[in-house]
Order: C-alpha cells, then structure tokens, then sequence
C-alpha cells in the first residue's frame, strides 16, 4: 500500500482504464491505459500489455508492463 501511496502522491488526476485478457492458475494478461498528471503540470500516458505471474503464495513474482510517455493536454484521451 505504501508503494501506491506514494505513486498517487506524485500521479495527480489519475485515470485508469483495464480489460481482461486472460488467465491460468498463476498467471493473468490484462490491455491497460492510465493517464496522470505531475506537480509540474505535464500529463503522462502509459499503455500496453501487462502479465503477471504469482508464486505458490499468491504473492506477485513477476510483473512486465510499458513506460510512461509524456503528452500535450490535447492528447487526453480520459477527461
């Protein structure tokens, strides 16, 4: 909780949007889109593919997912 503490402290008027891709016992694939905003003003996008796999605890072992890429405020897509 404390790693998305201070994610939301730093990623102001965050919108996330998720779909469900797939899953196996100890894996799931989701398509995901955010867009934030910084102290500065800049606004961030970062899309793409994100997998995770879990380990025999249910605990996250492993997660890939994209960069974020800076954009104009016209670029918005979640307003």
């Amino acid at each position: 909780m404390k790693f998305l503490t201070g994610k939301w402290e730093k990623e102001l008027n965050y919108k996330l949007k998720k779909e469900y891709r797939a899953h196996t016992c100890t894996r799931i694939a989701v398509r995901f889109e955010y867009e934030y905003q910084n102290a500065a003003g800049l606004w961030f996008r970062a899309y793409g593919n994100e997998n995770r796999e879990f380990d025999e605890n249910s605990y996250m072992a492993k997660r890939y997912a994209s960069n974020d890429l800076e954009i104009a405020e016209e670029e918005r897509k979640f307003k």
